[in-house]
């Protein structure tokens, strides 16, 4: 039986962007030997969308309040590349990793198979 799922993000700056996992979002993390962390996650999702273009993978935070959030992060120095915006299933915005990423976080509107 699968019992979980492991997510990568490819970085120019790894060993930034794990700090912001880290100290800014406060993601408890284990040592998989020589500073290479990897880190648990809140309860995720995983949804399967059609594509008509080369397939590609996204990465959503996902949180209660969007608004307070991103105050509370910005508050941190933590930059964020576009406004909440209301998408229909859920406010979105997106903020960027030290490393130069992008990441989204969302406030779901919609039903959430974390809560099954």
């Amino acid at each position: 039986m699968i019992n979980g799922g492991h997510v990568i993000l490819y970085s120019r700056y790894a060993e930034a962007d794990r700090a912001f996992f880290r100290d800014v979002l406060g993601y408890p993390h284990v040592d998989a030997g020589g500073g290479w962390l990897i880190f648990k996650l809140p309860p995720s999702e995983i949804a399967v969308h059609p594509a008509d273009t080369a397939q590609s993978h996204e990465f959503y935070l996902m949180c209660d309040d969007v608004e307070a959030t991103v105050e509370e992060l910005a508050a941190q120095g933590v930059e964020f590349t576009q406004p909440v915006t209301d998408a229909g299933w859920g406010l979105l915005t997106r903020l960027r990793l030290p490393g130069g990423g992008e990441v989204g976080m969302y406030e779901p509107r919609h039903a959430r198979a974390a809560d099954l």
